[in-house]
Order: C-alpha cells, then sequence, then structure tokens
C-alpha cells in the first residue's frame, strides 16, 4: 500500500464515486491520469508510506531528492480539486497543471501533474516546483512517479 495507514489523517477523501472524479476533472479543467484514479479508488489520499522521490537535480529539500508526505485525493476540504487552484493562486505556481501533493515546506516547493506538453486531455508529466517557479520533470507519468517514490532513510533522512 503506497500510503501509510499507522496515520489518521484529515487527508483522506470520502469514498470516490463516477461523479466525483467528473466534478474534479470540471473544476480542474484536466482529465486526470488513470493512475491517480485507481489510487484514489483504494483510497482517497492520505500520508505517504514512501516519501522521498530522486531527483537529478539539487532541490530546497536536498541535493537529490524532494520529500512528498500527502498526496491529495479529490472532494472532501483537501482534495485536489479544493487544493489545487488555491495553492497555485496563493503560491504563484506556474500554470501547467494540478499541485497534487503537500511538501514538508508547506508551499514553498510542490509536486504536479503537468500538462504543458500533452494538454489538458493527455497524460500529464510530473513535475517539481521550487521556489524559483520553475517546473523541472521528475517522472514522465503519474504511475512513473508512484513507482520512484522510496524511503527517506536511503537518503539519511528521518522523515520517515
Amino acid at each position: 500500500m503506497i500510503f501509510d495507514q499507522a496515520y489518521e489523517s484529515e487527508y483522506v477523501g470520502p469514498p470516490v464515486d463516477a461523479g466525483m472524479i467528473r466534478r474534479a476533472e470540471d473544476v480542474l479543467k484536466v482529465r486526470l491520469p488513470k493512475s491517480y484514479i485507481d489510487l484514489i479508488i483504494v483510497q482517497n489520499g492520505g500520508v505517504l508510506r514512501n516519501r522521498c522521490f530522486p531527483t537529478e537535480f539539487a532541490t530546497s529539500w536536498a541535493p537529490d531528492h524532494v520529500c512528498v508526505d500527502v498526496i491529495w485525493g479529490i472532494g472532501g476540504t483537501s482534495g485536489v480539486d479544493v487544493m489545487s487552484p488555491s495553492m497555485i493562486a496563493e503560491w504563484k505556481y506556474p500554470e501547467i497543471g494540478v499541485v497534487f501533493g503537500l511538501t514538508p515546506s508547506a508551499g514553498h516547493d510542490t509536486v504536479m501533474l503537468d500538462y504543458s506538453e500533452c494538454g489538458p486531455l493527455g497524460e500529464p508529466s510530473v513535475s517539481y516546483v521550487d521556489e524559483d517557479r520553475v517546473p523541472r520533470r521528475i517522472a514522465n507519468s503519474f504511475a512513473e512517479f508512484l513507482r520512484g517514490l522510496t524511503s527517506c532513510r536511503t537518503y539519511g533522512d528521518d522523515t520517515d
């Protein structure tokens, strides 16, 4: 399981149905990736078990990885359909897609589904956006991002 079941979390949204997915996509003006939908059907967001993702560049978090604490689901008070538009506006993220995760910095940096190359109906890549607000691709798809998550202990971090 990708989510850490040890945490009771306000980040777990209500059970997902087709109507919720359609409404979230209407709000976000994109088609969400199948791998994301498959994940939130099992559990609608939550705290990640493995929180670190390797990068080929330095981030504000570390020289070789980024930490993502939470993946937001849809609906509820902390779904991507609620959080992404407000995070983009508040933190001045580039309008490339959907903020889907919460990092330890709680806004200074983030991870986004990046539709800039594929358009709103395509399969987005995943980009890391640091304090400079320049998107940097870290995975070619959300599925690849999920597969690449690893324990932060790999990097000597004690965040998990």
